[in-house]
């Protein structure tokens, strides 16, 4: 999978919990989700466990925990489909 078709699914996975004042447009890969989607804990979570189903990768939790930005899901998730 290439970059840009990563970052596009990526981008429809995140913006059903982006708040109404944040549109998807705004998601670029250096978005912070939390400082800069406005993306509060609990939808994180379940953004995390959409990125597990959709691309059928494992994250453990110091891996959920350096997710801060979209950058980063990127790079976990071809760092986890190119070990299988």
């Amino acid at each position: 999978m290439n970059e840009d078709a990563c970052y596009t699914q990526l981008k429809a996975l995140v913006g059903p919990y982006l708040p109404e004042d944040v549109s998807v447009d705004a998601i670029r890969p250096e978005s912070h989700f939390v400082k800069e989607l406005n993306i509060n804990s609990a939808n994180l979570v379940d953004i995390v466990l959409d990125v597990e189903d959709e691309f059928d990768i494992v994250l453990e939790n110091e891996e959920m925990e350096a997710m801060q930005t979209v950058r980063d899901a990127m790079e976990l998730i071809r760092r986890k489909r190119a070990a299988r």
